[in-house]
């Protein structure tokens, strides 16, 4: 195991965690021996050592998964132009014990399996060139899918005048649920029109979902 010496002045604890967090993974087997070891030598909680692990950990991964996202968007968005379809969002998740480097694209008319296998076959060789991905991956490129939420600007622009549906985490107006058509929206409202023609206003802050509603 690799030494690393560690100020105990109080002001500098949080200094000195976080250049530790930087290297245990490369030292230590396992949470615990992170813990006892860190606590003993600067004085602070166990509890206190894993919520900052835990907290530097979140931070670390966030911020790894929007480059990576960024990176993919560049590089797809000169093959989905040449194939006249539209870059939907792209996402890197973990589910499992697998990743998932997934682009959602779309065309007027509906995107096909040939369109998929094309971006996919293309943005696969760039992947290839560039590497930037430490993880194993499985790359995926499909439709959007009716269920998808709206998450982004594009999202709610490229749904306008459309029907959706609506969740709210608290009751708006009596209810929880609502479905209309989108209106208008901006950062921090979504406007709909509902099925009598009266428009309602829901905070974006107050909703839990917000989709396109399937309609049967």
């Amino acid at each position: 195991m690799t030494n690393i010496t560690v100020r105990t002045q109080p002001e500098e604890t949080h200094k000195y965690l976080l250049i530790f967090v930087l290297e245990l993974f490369d030292n230590y087997d396992t949470i615990s021996e992170i813990v006892i070891d860190y606590s003993m030598r600067v004085g602070l909680g166990p509890l206190s050592i894993v919520v900052g692990i835990i907290f530097y950990r979140k931070v670390v991964v966030f911020t790894k998964r929007a480059d990576i996202e960024a990176k993919t968007e560049a590089l797809v968005m000169p093959i989905i132009e040449a194939n006249n379809l539209e870059l939907v969002d792209v996402e890197y998740v973990k589910e499992g014990s697998d990743y998932y480097l997934r682009v959602y694209a779309d065309k007027e008319g509906g995107i096909t399996i040939g369109d998929c296998e094309i971006v996919n076959r293309a943005l696969g060789d760039l992947l290839d060139q560039d590497d930037y991905i430490g993880d194993a991956y499985i790359l995926e490129v499909s439709s959007p899918g009716l269920t998808r939420p709206l998450k982004k600007e594009k999202d709610f622009k490229r749904s306008i005048g459309k029907v959706v549906e609506i969740k709210t985490f608290a009751k708006v107006n009596g209810a929880k649920e609502f479905e209309g058509v989108l209106k208008a929206y901006d950062e921090n409202t979504v406007t709909i029109e509902l099925e009598d023609e009266t428009e309602i206003t829901i905070t974006r802050k107050d909703i839990s979902m917000i989709r396109l509603a399937f309609i049967y």
